[in-house]
């Protein structure tokens, strides 16, 4: 995926990822809730999702519906960052939120399972 989202247009696909479809007025309003956002700030963020081909804007109402998914974007966002602070390496990262002890034992837990369950499924 080579779609770059901001922290503004994360927020929109958070609404569409989470909730479906919705329109843009229903997205001004859950925002405006959530973030104070006006109308016209909700809008400006949804015009540049759909500039960028994460939204798709239909009619009647201006019905938006994300184009990416959630785990394409989660893909991109962790590549970015391993490459940009970790030399491109997974065992880095963890060893920086082992070494700042940022993983709960529960997270350690559901981790490793993620590793054994890679592993058996020939992932690895």
């Amino acid at each position: 995926m080579s779609i770059k989202l901001y922290d503004s247009e994360l927020k929109v696909m958070e609404v569409l990822w989470s909730q479906g479809d919705k329109t843009a007025r229903e997205i001004a309003a859950l925002l405006h809730a959530e973030t104070g956002w006006n109308v016209n700030t909700t809008y400006t963020v949804i015009k540049k999702c759909v500039a960028k081909g994460a939204v798709r804007r239909s009619e009647p109402g201006f019905l938006c519906r994300a184009l990416v998914s959630k785990s394409e974007v989660q893909a991109a966002e962790a590549e970015e960052l391993l490459g940009k602070l970790f030399d491109g390496s997974p065992d880095l990262l963890f060893a920086s939120l082992l070494d700042n002890r940022r993983l709960s034992p529960e997270q350690l837990r559901r981790l490793s399972e993620r590793i054994a369950q890679a592993e058996r499924e020939g992932e690895l």
